[in-house]
């Protein structure tokens, strides 16, 4: 009896140790640790998107004893609706995922309420070095701290229609390298009013717009950068600046004469139909463009792009926006947030990133994928486009500083008023100009519709 009983409490010591082990390993011999995910990319991103969820998860996920579940796929408005809800504890709110993709602006409100992982604590000094140090300094939006990770951003490059350009540098001689300034941008779109008026003899002044800004906030933001000044100064427009004049010159005149587009949209819009040929934008755009133009008596033709590295100001210095959402850790336990870094690390690994971006507009985030990988990756890409993209950002990545955008509330409310009274300035004097343009010239009818043009923009700030 004696014996029985020391077997049994022998063999239940076994169990419970075994009982113990397998709990201290939950994730690797126990149960998984299921890890939500709420992430903005559809489309053609989302395929991309699940088949390198499903291989983290049957890879490194069953190593790790962790599966990475999306629970939410939609647009970044709605994300960052949701997110504030949740963060706000507002009634009918969503909980929480242990892993959002986010916005500085949205990340930023989840942060001062304490809700986000510090970053820096999951991942070694070593392990962050790999990375484009401005795009993680872009994801310390509070006290320095590292809250948003990167894992695919953008920039802006310039797009052309090649097809068109190259009849019309035919006739009038100038090159494709004149549009490696804002200044030559202007000469050129000046030029191209005049070709394409001439094709029209009994109709004048109906020449078209050569070139568009998708973001005329942006092009005052990074022109000024490019020019050693500052665009927002604390949380407000710095109109005074000299540098400033020059670059709402560079587009307002041209705007005003018809050689640049203002319109409501974006430009991809107008390559389209031919109504601009040249435009500043992001490298998310890509996916949008049209192979052909089609005109307005339907007949079309095929568009070749060319993509170029962005514009820089004469004299100034290389520099373009940086933009893109980052991936944040929801704070939870020490053990879920090192299993969400896991997969950080494994979804930003130079090759897994390549695969995610190869096949969109967006750049990879760690210095080695821009270098021999994405070499390597160029030759097996079978979009032209994509990779005209990827060789311009190469070229960014080596010469240019990636600019960030200054981060505070209200910020997207001061963008918005901006780029409505831009516009709208720039087509009320467009009008008054045409008008000028009967009794005349060019130069005359400008000067008389712009004097008060800036201080108007001014004073609704």
């Amino acid at each position: 009896m004696v014996k029985f009983q020391r077997n049994s409490v022998f063999i239940l010591l076994i169990v419970c140790l075994i009982s113990i082990s397998i709990s201290g390993c939950a994730g690797r011999s126990g149960e998984p640790t299921i890890l939500t995910l709420w992430h903005n990319y559809g489309g053609q991103l989302k395929e991309t998107m699940d088949e390198l969820i499903d291989e983290f998860n049957e890879t490194v996920g069953v190593q790790e004893g962790i599966i990475i579940s999306v629970t939410s796929i939609s647009g970044s408005a709605s994300i960052h609706e949701k997110l504030t809800m949740s963060a706000n504890e507002e009634p009918g709110a969503p909980p929480l995922p242990d892993i959002t993709i986010a916005y500085p602006k949205t990340a930023l409100l989840l942060a001062e309420k304490g809700l986000l992982a510090d970053l820096d604590q999951l991942f070694t000094d070593e392990e962050l070095s790999a990375y484009v140090p401005k795009f993680l300094q872009e994801g310390r939006i509070k006290d320095g701290v590292l809250y948003v990770f990167p894992t695919a951003k953008s920039t802006e490059v310039l797009f052309l229609n090649r097809t068109i350009f190259n009849r019309f540098a035919s006739e009038t001689g100038v090159s494709i390298d004149d549009l490696k300034t804002f200044e030559g941008i202007g000469r050129v779109a000046a030029l191209y009013y005049d070709w394409t008026d001439a094709q029209t003899p009994a109709v004048k002044n109906d020449g078209k717009a050569f070139f568009m800004s998708d973001s005329l906030f942006n092009y005052a933001l990074v022109g000024c950068h490019q020019l050693g000044a500052n665009f927002i100064e604390g949380n407000a427009i710095n109109f005074s600046s000299p540098h400033y004049a020059r670059v709402w010159e560079s587009y307002f005149k041209p705007a005003v004469m018809g050689h640049a587009s203002i319109y409501n949209g974006y430009a991809t819009d107008l390559f389209k139909t031919g109504e601009i040929i040249c435009s500043t934008g992001s490298t998310a755009g890509i996916m949008f463009f049209s192979p052909t133009v089609t005109y307005p008596d339907n007949t079309t033709e095929p568009a070749e792009l060319a993509i170029l590295p962005y514009p820089v100001f004469e004299g100034g210095n290389k520099s373009s926006i940086q933009r893109g959402a980052g991936m944040c850790i929801i704070r939870s336990t020490e053990e879920k947030e090192k299993q969400a870094a896991v997969f950080l690390k494994w979804f930003t690994r130079p090759e897994n990133n390549l695969r995610f971006v190869s096949s969109t507009g967006y750049l990879p985030v760690t210095e080695e994928a821009f270098g021999e990988i994405m070499s390597r990756e160029l030759e097996t890409i079978a979009d032209e486009n994509i990779k005209k993209l990827l060789t311009a950002c190469r070229i960014m990545q080596r010469e240019y500083e990636f600019f960030i955008s200054p981060l505070f509330e209200g910020i997207d409310q001061l963008e918005e008023r901006y780029e409505t009274g831009f516009k709208s300035i720039a087509s009320s004097c467009g009008d008054s100009y045409r008008d000028l343009l009967k009794n005349s010239n060019p130069e005359k009818a400008y000067e008389a519709v712009s004097g008060n043009a800036l201080s108007e923009l001014s004073n609704l700030f």
